[in-house]
């Protein structure tokens, strides 16, 4: 039985040993701790952490709206001393820090344990932080685990940790941990008396005199911490019989040391803060030299130096990237002076270049290429599939750094233009959920300070960039069950954008999605344009018939390809010279009807009427282009 297979039924017939990735073995240890409520926002690599918990039916599971709810209602759950669970990526904590750093001063009631996904070399993310920090800023224990097995095992010891500390405890993982798949031992779940909430305004309501007399109750209990840090079992020395160098390391850099160097002593931190000095110390003793690897920042380094402990760290290490052996077997040669290991299999595979790009039929591929055809413009994008339109065909994208930033920057570049600058349009693009997410309050400092700034919201029914899911706006919950849908255009007119600056318009009709475009950017106030068409990887999408090119009626003259869709081939390239003597390059097209779902984007901009139903050949090819663009439109 597969590890989907066990979340899909009823968990307590599940074979001892599953087959599982990092998530879901936290998923199955959060089944089994007994937890009652677990929340999240999407986010790569951390996403299906919440997806297979919503499928144990004993567990309240919920998409929240943004990180920061989502751990609001997971510490509610905990002050009502129940067990709870929340999931993000390491950006997402950005977000839910407000209210982390004020609940580690109240404690929790229930255990309530907060993975955070980092995204170590920057395989969809826009930064590449490290998330132990927030152990440290909040000081709260942070946990590591270095494969499957322990994930699920030391979620488990996360929520025993919570509770006998009353504390949070961070859960730090890593891409490599969450999406790697190993054999893991498996329980049953073991059910958790919820004691309810008490009443106690001294502990929860954190005003200025509460907090301070919880301050001294938080360091000791780092205190102690550090205490248990010392005898846990978490953290293990394998000895070895080359001692020249020693290496301390935790989560998967931990696996990268044992296999680079498997006679090596290695200290693996699994409860890596608070750091157990008193016994790296002990360790250190024994080794020639030590070697701290630890992926990205130098924080266990930094900490082993104030204690007065020599090491070497990222004085030999880069300080970004994953630590694997063909990054680690040289730094330590070249550290004990001795020839450069030959490393196998170290040159990348020769592949043919492919760069990023959207989905056939993609609703997103019309906006970026009206965007295209915009003069003297400046684009403020946000975090999503949509940020793709910064590449080629559209270059349609000018800026972008964090969910929901699209709004701000739009106003500020509208604040700040000089000018000569005066007469630029700015336009920002924003999705249904991260506009949900973070983006409300922006659009509101838009209409409260009165800025000229036209926003394209990308209404398409999912959270599309992290596989689908479900929110607010598409009227399903995490279960896919019917749930109240929220009215982007009645939204935004209550946050104040005058109702006939607001429109809703077809994301295929690129004429009129066109003029809407340049008659709202020609007006000096917030406008709000709503493209709303389902994601075509979602149910909501429904194919129609594909399009094929009538290879007589195609002139080369490429416009279709602008349009930026995967489906549409270049077959052949020419270079002609015009009657008047200019030189123009010519690309002929085929469109992979297999892959074509009928959105009859590349039919309006096609010159010649060269792109046809595929079953309608037969047909006069004027009629044939005049009917697909009625009736071809999703």
């Amino acid at each position: 039985m597969t590890a989907a297979a066990v979340m899909s039924a009823p968990p307590t017939t599940a074979p001892s040993r599953l087959l599982m990735s990092g998530n879901e073995a936290v998923a199955r240890a959060v089944w089994e701790a007994g937890v009652r409520v677990a929340a999240a926002y999407p986010g790569t690599p951390a996403t299906e952490m919440l997806e297979c918990v919503a499928g144990y039916r004993e567990i309240y599971a919920e998409w929240s709206v943004n990180e920061k709810v989502s751990l609001e209602v997971a510490f509610g759950a905990a002050m009502a001393g129940s067990r709870s669970f929340c999931a993000m990526k390491h950006v997402g904590m950005n977000v839910a820090s407000d209210a982390l750093m004020t609940m580690t001063l109240t404690g929790v009631a229930g255990g309530l344990v907060i993975a955070i996904a980092d995204d170590v070399g920057l395989s969809s993310s826009q930064n590449e932080q490290d998330s132990r920090f927030w152990g440290r800023f909040a000081h709260v224990p942070v946990l590591e685990p270095a494969d499957s097995q322990e994930a699920h095992d030391f979620t488990l010891a996360a929520f025993a940790l919570s509770e006998r500390f009353e504390t949070p405890v961070i859960l730090r993982l890593t891409t490599r941990i969450c999406h790697v798949k190993g054999l893991v031992s498996v329980g049953e779940r073991s059910e958790r008396p919820v004691a309810g909430f008490t009443k106690d305004v001294g502990r929860w309501v954190m005003v200025p005199s509460a907090a301070g007399r919880r301050l001294p109750l938080m360091f000791d209990r780092e205190r102690r911490l550090r205490a248990e840090a010392e005898i846990s079992e978490l953290n293990i020395v394998e000895p070895g019989s080359d001692r020249r160098v020693g290496f301390v390391a935790s989560g998967p850099a931990y696996m990268h040391v044992r296999e680079s160097f498997p006679n090596a002593p290695v200290f693996k931190l699994g409860f890596s803060f608070p750091l157990p000095f008193d016994s790296l110390r002990q360790f250190a003793s024994q080794c020639d030299r030590l070697v701290v690897v630890e992926e990205v920042e130098p924080l266990i380094e930094t900490e082993l130096k104030a204690q007065g402990m020599h090491v070497s760290g990222k004085d030999i290490l880069p300080l970004s990237g994953e630590l694997s052996p063909q990054v680690l077997k040289p730094a330590v040669a070249r550290l004990l002076g001795e020839a450069l290991p030959e490393l196998a299999g170290t040159a990348p595979m020769p592949v043919f270049p492919r760069p990023p790009t959207m989905c056939v039929a993609c609703p997103h591929l019309g906006v970026y290429y009206t965007l295209s055809q915009l003069r003297n413009v400046t684009i403020s994008g946000d975090i999503g599939c949509y940020t793709l339109g910064f590449g080629q065909p559209w270059n349609a994208l000018d800026a972008c750094i964090s969910m929901g930033a699209s709004m701000g920057m739009a106003l500020g570049l509208d604040k700040g233009r000089s000018d000569a600058e005066k007469d630029k349009k700015i336009v920002a693009v924003i999705g249904d959920s991260t506009f949900l997410h973070m983006g409300m309050q922006g659009l509101l400092d838009i209409v409260y300070n009165r800025g000229n700034v036209t926003v394209l919201l990308l209404d398409n029914r999912a959270v599309g960039m992290t596989g689908g899911q479900d929110n607010p706006g598409s009227g399903r919950d995490i279960h896919g069950s019917d749930a109240p849908r929220i009215d982007f255009a009645r939204l935004v007119k209550a946050l104040g954008v005058r109702e006939e600056r607001v429109h809703v318009v077809n994301a295929y009709e690129l004429p009129v999605l066109l003029r809407t475009l340049r008659d709202e950017t020609r007006i000096p106030e917030p406008s709000v344009i709503i493209t709303s068409q389902p994601c075509v990887l979602i149910k909501d999408y429904h194919a129609l018939k594909p399009f094929t090119v009538v290879e007589s009626k195609c002139t080369g003259c490429g416009n279709c390809i602008d349009v930026g869709c995967p489906a549409i081939h270049v077959t052949r390239r020419d270079r002609v010279k015009k009657a008047s003597g200019k030189e123009v390059d010519l690309a002929f097209v085929r469109i992979e009807s297999t892959a074509c779902t009928g959105c009859g984007l590349c039919l309006k901009p096609c010159a010649p009427d060269a792109i046809v139903p595929v079953d309608t050949l037969a047909m006069p090819i004027k009629v044939v282009r005049k009917s697909a663009a009625l009736a071809q439109t999703p």
